[in-house]
């Protein structure tokens, strides 16, 4: 998959502008932000957050650690995490949406989760010092960054030595059957929910395009590795429909 040629890139099907991605992504995030969660459980039948609790749990938090959740939206990463790290420790929550980060901001507080801090920021350019975390996630958000290179680098960046990156995200299918029948999901049933249930179309659209542009496994991992990441892992979930990637900073 080439990214960035000649100062364009993948949005959805579509070759746009490099300046203009993040434009188009913000403009389908704040179309959806609220009906985000409702719309992730009619799509998944529920099951992302069983995808997610498997994230959560090869995060292997512990008491006194610092976390950020990256694209974190509504915050049910960040909540799950901040019962890992106790009262000693930290969970930032993030994403570069400020519809998607208002949301996640109101369901942590009427949950009751006062000290999980929202911070607008962007993945390709985190604004936090050198060895920040001690974990940091990314939750089906980084097929939506432009410079997903940039943002591996800038997540190892702000990791501690000794720290982890986890990104979970919707992957390849690993047999072709079950790949024709995604396909087949993707492009019907995803759109159709987003007209009856969200009202927009489109974006759920772009939704299963944009899973069909990001890279796939093997592809992911190497980039891991480029941007310094060491044993990196890649756990297949629902036959590959969705991957966790965990990789670490030794240094």
């Amino acid at each position: 998959m080439k990214q960035g040629d000649n100062g364009y890139t993948d949005f959805g099907f579509q070759r746009v502008p490099r300046a203009e991605k993040a434009h188009r992504v913000g403009a389908v995030f704040s179309s959806v932000a609220g009906k985000y969660d409702l719309m992730n459980d009619l799509m998944s039948l529920g099951i992302h957050r069983l995808w997610k609790r498997f994230a959560v749990d090869l995060a292997a938090a512990i008491p006194g650690e610092r976390l950020l959740d990256l694209a974190g939206g509504t915050g049910d990463l960040a909540r799950a995490l901040r019962t890992r790290v106790g009262e000693r420790g930290l969970v930032v929550l993030s994403d570069i949406n400020a519809e998607m980060l208002g949301e996640g901001r109101r369901r942590l507080a009427d949950a009751g989760y006062l000290d999980i801090p929202p911070v607008r920021a962007d993945a390709q350019r985190l604004p936090f010092a050198d060895t920040s975390f001690d974990c940091i996630t990314i939750g089906f958000g980084l097929r939506n960054v432009t410079d997903k290179s940039a943002a591996l680098y800038s997540m190892h960046r702000a990791l501690k030595p000794g720290g982890r990156a986890l990104v979970l995200e919707f992957s390849k299918p690993l047999a072709q059957p079950l790949a024709k029948l995604y396909d087949r999901y993707s492009f019907t049933v995803l759109p159709l929910l987003g007209r009856l249930v969200a009202r927009d179309e489109a974006s759920y659209r772009y939704l299963a395009e944009s899973i069909r542009m990001h890279p796939d496994q093997a592809t992911l991992k190497k980039m891991m590795e480029d941007a310094g990441f060491d044993r990196v892992q890649v756990y297949n979930l629902a036959g590959g429909i969705v991957a966790v990637h965990r990789g670490w900073r030794l240094q």
